[in-house]
């Protein structure tokens, strides 16, 4: 019943699709004094110092030197905790906030199992939530800084203070009173509950289904036997998957059209030992001549081991299992009956819809693919159709033409300097929701590097909203993928909690509202009495430090769409300020989560919104919008391809959660070239092959990889309709910014996201009929992600 809010490392397709960090991009001359006509979306002096100073904190290693030295000047006391949460202050702390977390837990969980009269049943969802919010306060904090934080013994500690705080969510997990507790309260007639606490309570239950509480003991205890196998056969299939053969061995003259200095890395007394995965892989296939030795890598790199193979079969077989033992028909029902889609059924209608709407601009792209194969052909007429190891070689010729060769692939970057990145953002928020980015000192012990910024999120209508620490730049140990982690979600702290904190008498704390939510940070008094714990997000980049301190660190177009993507995530968790953490920002429905970041990339490509920011970082020119056009043009000459890809693997995720699985015959190898055959015109994987066992993604989505493609299509739905895709400066208009807040991102998971949808959209069509679900699922998948002409 009870879990931990999803990190975006996980669900990001487009995040992980960027996991290797840019190395070799120029680094940037001496930063120039930005004179752009944009200001910051206020006319206050304070905005505008606050723009300027957003900027410099990100471009300026030397202003960012002396904007610290300042902020440590004159302050009392010494070190405040990590997040400024009082009790993480050294390694013991994390399990000085366990345990008074859990005894604050303990506590709700008394509540909720004696509540008796209807003024305490109408409190079981408010405590049961706030029960989740101190589980994930401990466990989100925790699962953050064991990867994060540079410490050995701070790791160590974040570690056993999560895995204590995770027994305990399992112990709840099994206690069958809670759930009756919960029932009773939603079926007393007598119980006033608003729709937060309806939607909340609904959630709850439907977890509460998931963890088999309604079973005989001896099946709850295969339920959570079963939960642990699956668990450790998973991670073990993602850490260890891995090709049948490691490595190829070619003489250098066969992989003729390789860079020579690359191959160079890979040669020993005249042979080349290439390895089948990863990017030399990646490499040959786009650039060595020679079909047949193509071929051979190829066959490789699609070909996973048989341990590999093995390990996935056992863990769908042991989600098929659970499935069965909880009364759903499929891990993938189960998985989706609490989501958008509603159910596999409803999934597939969608794939398949979209299928059919991508065919033609498929067909054109692979139509490209063969005549340029053609055309490299001495007998262009003994040509035999795309072979699979042809279609990246040929794409990579493709688009080598189609370059401009006036400019140097990195000059772009000349335009996007991070801090002026960084003031776009806050700009374009600001216009659109109200919202700016004010940089905030940090005090001593409040970050994990001295390299992280922090920025306060503030509402020209509400004040200080949120909390946003940017980790931005590489170094040593740090992982190179993009992430954005909710440290701490929205929720009410009503005056009953702030009272208890007043009566506990904790010295780590200067008043109650600040012991309320662990001394971080809280919204000023509600009129209605009682206090906002504010959102406190963590970003998490990985771009180059320039070597200069004098010189800004400058990003390609693609770093830029990653950094607006995360903020996508981001802005969500900010708006979606909800009273109950259980549906605030994005802990929403799975298959919605990802529509906010990646509607965040066309206005990082609007001409409107670029014009706000990006301007040389020495000659302060604005950007040409000409040079975006081209590499957007480039990006979407085979989306097509892309998009089919996308949609296999999507059906390949249904499949393998299907009720299937539990057959003993059930083979994937076979599940996948079917697939391949049967719903896409791409030329297929030869026989023997086994990609399917480099899908890790079958382990972290289950069952609902779809949800990255279908929100691919809503994105590019709203921004035509709400944003008028930029037209008539829709990017930047308050009013339909606010239209979005306030239909959609506002209510974060406390709200039917197809309602949330119909009424931003103003499209009665995803509510009607006699099942809206399909029906909603039905017409995104014909709306398609691209065609000639506008779906209606």
């Amino acid at each position: 019943m009870f879990k931990t809010a999803i990190t975006r490392p996980w669900i990001c397709s487009r995040c992980i699709r960027r996991q290797t960090p840019i190395r070799w991009k120029h680094t940037a001359p001496a930063l120039r004094e930005f004179g752009g006509s944009f200001t910051a979306g206020g006319d206050a002096p304070g905005a505008v110092h606050d723009d300027k100073t957003l900027r410099k904190i990100f471009d300026s290693a030397k202003f960012w030197n002396d904007f610290t030295q300042s902020s440590k000047t004159g302050q009392n006391g010494g070190n405040v905790g990590l997040f400024q949460n009082r009790y993480l202050t050294s390694p013991e702390g994390f399990m000085e906030f366990a345990n008074a977390s859990l005894r604050k837990a303990k506590k709700l969980v008394t509540r909720v199992l004696h509540a008796k009269s209807v003024a305490e049943y109408h409190d079981v969802v408010r405590n049961l939530d706030g029960l989740s919010d101190l589980l994930c306060r401990v466990i989100d904090i925790s699962d953050f800084v064991r990867s994060t934080h540079p410490n050995p013994a701070i790791q160590a500690a974040a570690t056993h203070a999560h895995s204590v705080m995770f027994e305990y969510m399992n112990v709840l997990n099994t206690t069958t009173e809670l759930e009756k507790q919960l029932n009773i309260a939603m079926s007393h007639k007598d119980v006033p509950w608003g729709e937060q606490e309806k939607t909340v309570a609904e959630i709850l239950r439907n977890d509460f289904r998931k963890s088999a509480h309604d079973l005989p003991k001896a099946q709850r205890e295969r339920f959570i036997s079963l939960s642990q196998e699956i668990s450790h056969v998973g991670t073990s299939f993602v850490d260890s998957m891995a090709p049948s053969k490691e490595y190829l061995t070619f003489r250098s003259s066969q992989l003729k059209g390789m860079d020579p200095m690359f191959v160079r890395q890979f040669t020993q007394w005249g042979r080349v030992s290439l390895p089948t995965v990863g990017d030399a892989a990646t490499l040959a296939l786009r650039s060595v001549q020679d079909p047949d030795v193509r071929k051979e890598i190829f066959m490789a790199s699609r070909t996973s081991s048989r341990s590999t193979v093995h390990k996935l079969q056992t863990l769908l077989q042991k989600r098929a299992e659970l499935a069965k033992l909880t009364g759903y028909s499929s891990y993938a029902e189960m998985t989706l009956q609490d989501k958008m889609a509603g159910g596999p059924e409803m999934t597939r209608t969608f794939l398949y819809g979209l299928n059919e709407q991508n065919s033609e601009n498929l067909e054109s792209q692979l139509e490209i693919l063969r005549q340029e194969k053609k055309k490299a052909s001495h007998y262009p007429e003994d040509i035999a159709g795309l072979e699979p190891w042809d279609k990246e070689y040929y794409m990579a010729k493709v688009l080598a033409k189609s370059r401009s060769n006036q400019r140097t692939p990195d000059f772009l970057s000349a335009y996007f300097s991070l801090g002026t990145v960084m003031q776009g953002l806050s700009r374009l928020f600001s216009r659109l929701y109200g919202i700016r980015f004010v940089p905030h000192e940090t005090r001593p012990g409040e970050t994990w590097d001295s390299d992280v910024r922090r920025l306060d999120v503030i509402s020209d209508t509400d004040g200080h909203v949120a909390v946003l620490y940017c980790d931005l730049f590489s170094r040593p140990g740090k992982s190179p993928n993009p992430a954005h982690f909710t440290l701490r979600c929205s929720r009410l702290i009503r005056d009953e909690e702030i009272q208890e904190a007043h009566l506990d008498q904790n010295p780590l704390f200067s008043s109650p509202e600040e012991a309320a939510n662990d001394g971080m940070s809280i919204s000023k008094t509600l009129p209605a009495g009682g206090v906002m714990q504010l959102p406190t997000i963590a970003l998490i980049c990985d771009f180059k430090t320039p070597r200069d301190i004098n010189k800004p660190s400058l990003l390609s177009f693609s770093e830029v769409s990653t950094l607006f993507h995360e903020m996508g995530h981001a802005i969500h968790s900010i708006l979606g300020r909800t009273d109950f953490q259980e549906v605030s920002g994005t802990r929403c429905a799975t298959d919605l989560s990802e529509l906010p970041s990646i509607l965040m990339e066309s206005f990082a490509s609007d001409p409107t919104v670029l014009s706000l920011f990006a301007r040389h970082y020495e000659t302060d020119e604005p950007l040409p919008y000409e040079m975006v056009a081209e590499k957007l043009a480039m990006d979407k000459k085979f989306d097509g391809i892309d998009t089919d890809n996308q949609i296999i693997l999507s059906l390949l995720d249904q499949e393998c959660h299907s009720a299937a699985a539990a057959d003993a015959s059930f083979d994937t190898t076979k599940l996948y070239h079917d697939l391949q055959a049967k719903y896409s015109r791409q030329p297929t994987d030869p026989p023997g092959t086994s990609w399917q066992g480099f899908f890790g993604h079958l382990f972290g989505y289950g069952g609902s990889y779809y949800s990255y493609i279908f929100d691919n299509v809503l994105a590019r739905r709203v921004w035509q309709v709400v944003f008028l895709a930029g037209r008539q400066g829709g990017s930047i208009s308050r009013d339909r910014g606010e239209r979005l807040k306030e239909n959609l991102l506002k209510w974060g998971g406390a709200r039917d996201p197809w309602l949330c949808l119909s009424t931003l959209l103003e499209d009665e069509r995803l509510l009607t009929g006699s099942d809206g679900t399909k029906n909603g699922m039905k017409l995104v998948g014909q709306w398609g992600i691209k065609g000639k002409k506008e779906q209606k």
